[in-house]
Parts: structure tokens; sequence; C-alpha cells
């Protein structure tokens, strides 16, 4: 069989929609143009080496914030020009668009400016809109604010150049990399030029700045861009500036840092001696499928069409895309589960404590007597039994009133049989034991099954008869006894349609797992057995449930004693579940998904794994078995199993995505999974 050819660029970032973005904090030196150039070139150098597309230097860059009445000296300004033309000069051999810190005399008046710089061109001029003069601040002694200008261009360095708050800079080679910059106390202010620019289309937003440092100040600056990158659905990349300034009454730390949609990707050493340079890739295709996927964003245009109407797009081209390499962002292995341990400590306890609410609520309006759960020893039974033992304990009701029910069949092995068990009695709950292979075996020579005339033939139908048996016997449990059934199915078997429909471990009266990826699961039991929420026998009892292998134990085990594993057959649920994030949560290709998941696992050794996670489960995936399983998903996720999904039960949504058809996932049944089956085989090589 031929090798495909290896599409070009596959392993550039580039190629699947990422920006390489610099912010720098250089020494300043100040009052010295001529100095502070030659350090910005030098910078500007590194970031062209490292295939940057945008360079953000800080506020007044080229003169040093801290002068005061300097910056009314002609001799100062005539420098700062002079290095300008340095700049433009030096710039035609670099790649990026520089953004750099410069006070401009135009129309009569000093303004503070950012000026765009790129391949020996100044594309255009950017002033400060807002002008703080308050405590330490006292720039309208300076400055013109932008709205001050009678002009929509000045005359510089002997060209006519663009001047104003609304210009933005569009790559013409990198679809949806548009760039605005504004100036330190735009951003603070209640409303900044760049939400404007944002609904005119700009992704990336530069923040040149000189803001001082005092006590929690960069805690502050980062909630204030952690917000403005998630409001106006974009990446923003602050650069403040460090040492060299004035310590006359203040002082300053060289903040660097870059946020996407609320996500901090990259920040520098703060309160550095040297130059600072920060790296980070952007994905502005991600920026641009979250804006059309928001109706409200559309709502926002519609609403501030003028100032959208009047924007002025300057087009610039990169030209050189990123060369095949590292990643300058992290790519968290488990989107659903949290690296940071106090990130991770919170999502716990809001997605426990979201199905417990959930479960009350429901119980409340069914005035239901008794729940019932189908307790398998596995991990899903394992954490709604424990979910609803919690939501008991919040009603103040007891635990007897959950019955759970263990069903052993042909498969069931002894320590899953006894897991349940042990689980059940360690919290109370009334425990019962009904075999279902009697019924299921006469049910199997009803049909004339070749497994009734003992041949080992375990086909789906085989599987089925025991999956439905069970759900059979939990609904007609709960009429006896008044009941709700609780069901246990996760959000990673609905999304690979690893379930039995109807009649199944599909169905429940109310599934607190629905919005559940079995990742989360697993870290969800893992953080009830620490936080002691019940005692020491279920404690343990939940870890040794950890360290079970994943089995719908529907199979007897084979000659050499392996049992059926849900993980050989449809994929390991860590790279399930971070193509479930990425496909449903923000609609990426296929080849692009592919990528990232590559650049997340192909070495067990770098990243950052979420905290607890057991040491032999820290593993790398080939590529080639990335790609297979990912070529999986695409068939059971688009092509095989959304009729399951657009007929689930309720449940509660726990994080961004959910797949219920009267929540967040709407789609027809009898689509066809050709479309992203061939994005993957034409865009991506079958190795590396």
């Amino acid at each position: 069989m031929p090798r495909t050819p290896k599409p070009p660029l596959f392993l550039s970032p580039s190629a699947h929609g990422f920006v390489r973005v610099a912010g720098a904090a250089p020494v300043v030196a100040l009052a010295d143009p001529a100095a502070n150039a030659a350090r910005i070139l030098d910078l500007a150098a590194a970031a062209d080496r490292a295939d940057a597309a945008l360079a953000v230097f800080p506020e007044l860059s080229l003169s040093g914030y801290a002068i005061d009445d300097l910056l009314h000296q002609d001799a100062l300004n005539d420098a700062v020009e002079a290095a300008l033309a340095k700049l433009k000069h030096e710039s035609a051999a670099l790649t990026p668009l520089i953004l750099v810190g410069a006070p401009i005399r135009a129309a009569g008046a000093l303004y503070n400016c950012a000026v765009a710089i790129h391949r020996g061109a100044i594309l255009g001029i950017v002033p400060k809109s807002y002008l703080p003069t308050y405590r330490e601040y006292y720039e309208r002694r300076q400055f013109a604010a932008a709205a001050d200008a009678p002009v929509r261009e000045i005359a510089l360095l002997g060209e006519t150049i663009p001047f104003g708050a609304d210009l933005l800079f569009a790559a013409s080679d990198q679809r949806d990399c548009v760039i605005h910059a504004e100036i330190c106390e735009d951003m603070w202010a209640p409303a900044p030029p760049s939400i404007r620019a944002a609904l005119a289309g700009a992704t990336i937003l530069a923040n040149l700045s000189a803001s001082d440092i005092t006590i929690g100040k960069a805690a502050e600056r980062d909630v204030l861009i952690d917000a403005h990158s998630r409001r106006t659905s974009s990446a923003y990349i602050y650069a403040a500036a460090g040492r060299g300034e004035s310590t006359t009454d203040v002082a300053w730390d060289g903040q660097v840092v870059a946020f996407e949609l609320g996500e901090k990707l990259a920040e520098t050493k703060r309160f550095a001696r040297d130059s600072e340079l920060m790296l980070v890739d952007v994905d502005v295709e991600r920026i641009a499928q979250e804006r059309r996927r928001l109706n409200t964003w559309r709502d926002a245009i519609a609403h501030h069409q003028d100032a959208v109407a009047t924007a002025r797009t300057i087009p610039f081209t990169i030209a050189k895309p990123i060369a095949p390499g590292a990643l300058h962002r992290t790519i968290p292995r488990f989107p659903f589960a949290p690296d940071d341990a106090a990130r991770l400590d919170l999502d716990c306890y809001e997605a426990y404590n979201i199905q417990v609410a959930a479960l009350t609520t429901r119980l409340d309006a069914t005035k239901s007597k008794r729940l019932v759960i189908g307790v398998s020893g596995g991990l899903d039974s394992t954490h709604a039994l424990i979910v609803a033992a919690r939501a008991m304990d919040l009603l103040d009701r007891p635990r007897t009133d959950i019955i759970g029910v263990t069903m052993p069949g042909f498969a069931t092995s002894a320590a899953t049989k006894s897991q349940a068990w042990a689980l059940m009695r360690a919290l109370g709950v009334d425990a019962r034991e009904i075999s279902i292979r009697p019924l299921a075996e006469q049910m199997l020579r009803d049909l004339d099954h070749p497994a009734a005339r003992g041949e080992k033939v375990y086909d789906v139908t085989y599987e089925n008869v025991q999956a439905g048996l069970r759900t059979d016997y939990l609904f007609r449990l709960a009429n006896h006894e008044h009941g709700l059934v609780v069901g246990t199915g996760d959000l990673s078997e609905l999304a690979l349609g690893w379930c039995t429909y109807g009649v199944g471990d599909h169905m429940a009266h109310y599934n607190v797992n629905a919005g559940a990826a079995k990742t989360l699961i697993q870290q969800l039991i893992r953080w009830v057995a620490a936080e002691g929420l019940f005692d020491a026998a279920a404690s343990q009892t939940l870890r040794d449930i950890l360290d079970t292998e994943i089995s719908p134990e529907l199979v007897p085990a084979d000659a050499t004693g392996a049992i059926q594993s849900t993980q050989s057959i449809i994929g390991p649920y860590p790279l399930q579940d971070f193509n479930l994030h990425y496909a449903v949560r923000h609609g990426m290709r296929p080849s692009k998904i592919l990528f990232l998941a590559w650049c997340a696992w192909k070495d067990a050794n770098e990243g950052v794994w979420p905290p607890h996670y057991p040491e032999a489960s820290k593993r790398a995936y080939s590529y080639e078995e990335i790609r297979k399983w990912l070529g999986v998903f695409i068939e059971r996720f688009y092509g095989q199993s959304q009729f399951k999904r657009s007929a689930m039960p309720n449940g509660p949504k726990l994080t961004s995505l959910a797949l219920s058809p009267r929540g967040d996932w709407r789609a027809p049944s009898d689509a066809s999974a050709a479309t992203w089956r061939a994005e993957l085989e034409t865009n991506t090589p079958e190795t590396l």
C-alpha cells in the first residue's frame, strides 16, 4: 500500500490557526531613544528568529514613560523621530509587526502613541484614548487624548500615516489574525477602545503599558485582562514597563502576560534585571469560531454598528509560517480535569455539588420515596451512588432510602461484585443482589442464540440481553418501591454511543452523570475519597474501584484470563475525552484536534499532570495511536450514535460542554461522518 504523503506544514502551528506573538519588557534607558531603539531591535530580532508575527513593547518604550516634562523637550522628540526612522529601516529584515510606544507630535499637540512598524514601513499610529490624571498620574499635563485629534492622518518621516484609535492591522495571509493596540489606562477605563475594535474584527488585542507596581496590582491586572479577554472573546497581550523607569516616587515590575478567552497562556518573570521576552502561540481560529457561536456577539455588533463600520483596516503580510516544532503554549491533557491543584479542587467541589443539588431538586419535584441504582462496582455507578448518598444526607433522609442493586451476569468478576457490596455496606444503603443469569439464559434460548447451545458467540445480542435485563429490573423495582431510577452512564459514553439504547443503560428517570466525562468522574471519585466525605471504609473502596480495569463485564474472559476491556474497543478515555472537548466545545476540524493531541500526549515527561494522578497511568501515546482513536471517535460520534443522544434522559450540565438535545448539542440522527473522515485522511499524514 503506498504511503500517504505528508501534508505540508502539518506540524507547523500556522497550519492550524495559531499566530505566534511576542511580548517584551526591555530595560529602559530614560530619555535616551537611541539606546531604547537598539534594545527594542534586539528583542524584535529575537522574536523574528522565533517566527513571531507580532511583537508588543511597553508604553513610551522609545522615550521612557516616567520622564515628566522632558516629554516637551524638542531635543527628545527629535531623537524619538530619529529612533523611529531607525526602527523603520531595520524592520525591513524582520517578520513581526512591531508595536512600540512613542510620544508623537501631531496637529499641534503631543500624543502618547503605539506605532505599528512592519518590514520597513510605519503602517499606522494609535494614540492613547484615556489619559490618567489622578494620584501618581499626570498625563494630561503632557498629552492630548485620541478624541482630541482633529485629523485621521499625520505626516511623519516623509510619509502620510493613518492616525487614530480605530486602526486595525489585519494579516492578509493568516485568516482571523486582526490586531488592535491600546495603551495602559485604556484597558482600565469603563469603555476600552478595544471593545469596539474586537466587535470590528480584532482577535488579538495588545496593550502597551507603563503601569507602575504596588502591592496586589499584578493580580488586579490579571483579573482585568482575564475578564476583558472573555468579554471580547479575544487574546489580550499586555506588556508593562520594567527596570530602568524612574523610581523617584514609584516602582515597576515589567509584567508581560497573555490571556486567551480567559485562559492565562504565558507570562514573564516580574522584577527582572534583564530584558524579558515572552513567546506565545495564540489560536485566532478558535477565537473566531467562538464568536460565530455567540449570538450575543452578533447582537453587540448590531448595537455598535457605527463604530464597527468606521474602523479602518490596514493589511500586512506575515509571509513566514511558524516552523514545525514545539507549540508555545501548554495544551492540557485533560480538558475536563485541570492540572492546577486549586482549580481542580474547586472544579470537583462544584461538579459534585451540582450533581447533588440537581438530584435533590428532582427528588423534591417527583416526591419519590426511594432512589434505585444499579451498582456494578465500576466507576460510573460508584459515582452515582456517592452522589445519591450525599443527596439523602442533605435532605435529612436515611441512606436506606437508596436501593443499591448489584446484578451479576455471565462475566461479572468477583472483584467488581465484592467492590459493589463493600461500597453499599460502607454507605449504609439498602443493598440487594439480583442475578440476571436465569432470565438471560431464557431469553437467549427464546432467541435461539448460539450461546444458548453453549457456543462461544459473544455478539451485541449476547451483551444487550444482559444490559437490557438489568435496566428492566431497575425500572420495575422503582415502580414497586415508588422510586426513581438514577442513571449512571457518563458524557464520554454518550459521545461514543457506548450504551445500550432504550431498555438499557442508556435510559433512566434522571441521569446525574450525563454531564460528567469519564476522566472527570475519575477525578471526582478521587476527590471524594481524599476529602473524606464518607468514612474510611468507603474511601478505601473508592480507591480500589479507581484501580480496576474499565469493563462492561458482558463477555467472559478469554483463554488467557483477559477480561473485556472498554478502552481496547472504543479507545483510551483520556484521548477520547480530549477529542470530544475540541470537537464539540470548539468545533475544530480533525486535523487540528490531531495536532493538539499530539502536542499534549507525545511525551509523558512534558507538561503538567493533574494532582494525585496515578504514576502508573502517566503515559504517552504515539502519533499513530492518536490518529487511530481519533478516527474511531469520528465514526462513532458523527456517524453512529446521535440517535442515542437525541433520546437521552434529563441530567445536569457540569462543564462548558453537554450533549443534551435540549441544551448544548443539536444534530440529526441520520448524518454521515464522511466529511470529518475525509478531512482527517486528506490533511494528516498516516505516520510522522
